[in-house]
């Protein structure tokens, strides 16, 4: 049975999915910006940048404040939580799985290594060598 997610994650991976939506997240964790800061920062058009904003401010990551001619942009209230959360399960179980396969890669280690014991191969007599 296939179990569906809330469409909250399905919002935060779309807007994640851009990598200048992305960048402008990064930007923005650092210090506020304006629209056109952000737009030349990125060598965008203004109206392009005014989309990616616009998206960042639907999925509720960016809010934007007007004075005067300025738009500025801050990091919004909403978090990533749910999305961080379903990645660590993953994250989880890939961990489970590549120790798994580290424990099978040390197991033929083990077996490939000479014996100790016998340091020179013993030496089998043949037919023809009496």
């Amino acid at each position: 049975m296939v179990q569906y997610v809330g469409t909250d994650l399905d919002v935060s991976f779309a807007v994640l999915s851009d990598a200048t939506r992305r960048g402008v997240l990064e930007q923005l964790g650092r210090e506020a910006a304006s629209i056109t800061e952000l737009a030349d920062r990125f060598h965008m058009t203004l109206t392009g940048m005014k989309k990616h904003v616009g998206v960042l401010e639907q999925a509720g990551l960016v809010v934007t404040e007007k004075v005067g001619r300025v738009r500025t942009c801050r990091i919004g209230a909403r978090r990533l939580d749910e999305a961080a959360a379903w990645i660590e399960r993953y994250q989880q179980l890939w961990d489970a799985r590549f120790d798994g396969l580290d424990q099978v890669i040390d197991e033929l280690k083990r077996k490939e290594q000479p014996d100790e014991r016998n340091d020179e191969p013993t030496k089998q007599p043949t037919a023809r060598g009496k």
